[in-house]
């Protein structure tokens, strides 16, 4: 090997050195994200997760994170929903639209024969007149309804808030004391 090869290889090997030690040095030094546990997240959670403005039939809508929720599955993935306003919108919209779905997994909406299959994806969604519970793509058109119910006992009833139910991996998410219960959907 000639002498003016190996000065233009180490030359190499020298630029290539330079640019690769930051970003080893990077990963080295930063330590992987800890495990999330899985299960119902509190709205200082999703307010990190939540964008604070989002899109719903040709307007951007303001996100109220203090009135928001989620659960967080096994595997990392997420369900977030919060409430938005909706004070840009006709009164027809407002009716039906409260909060903002923005979910990474399939979901069985309501129970039982009632019970719908939600894809992943971002929606917009109201609890509404005869205990109904409605889901729109982004555009407003229905994709499902289902029944919603009312819970007379909930001890202290939120805007908008997410609970565990005893049956295993099945959410409630509820506006005041309506309620609509969700699982992820095999």
């Amino acid at each position: 090997m000639t002498a003016t090869r190996r000065m233009a290889l180490a030359g190499i090997f020298a630029i290539s050195t330079s640019l690769l030690t930051p970003c080893l040095a990077q990963q080295a030094g930063s330590a992987p994200a800890a495990a999330q546990p899985a299960g119902v997240l509190k709205p200082a959670d999703t307010a990190t997760l939540m964008p604070s403005q989002v899109f719903f039939r040709g307007q951007s809508a303001t996100v109220q994170m203090r009135n928001s929720g989620g659960v967080r599955f096994g595997d990392g993935m997420l369900t977030l929903m919060a409430l938005v306003d909706t004070s840009g919108y006709s009164s027809g919209i407002q009716q039906r639209y409260q909060a903002y779905l923005i979910t990474e997994v399939p979901l069985e909406v309501g129970g039982g024969s009632d019970a719908r299959r939600l894809v992943p994806g971002a929606y917009g969604v109201g609890f509404i007149q005869n205990d109904r519970f409605v889901v729109m793509d982004l555009g407003a058109h229905e994709l499902l309804s289902v029944a919603s119910h009312h819970d007379a006992e909930l001890h202290r009833p939120m805007p908008l808030q997410v609970l565990d139910t005893p049956a295993a991996g099945t959410y409630r998410l509820y506006e005041g004391r309506s309620f609509v219960a969700f699982r992820r959907a095999q």
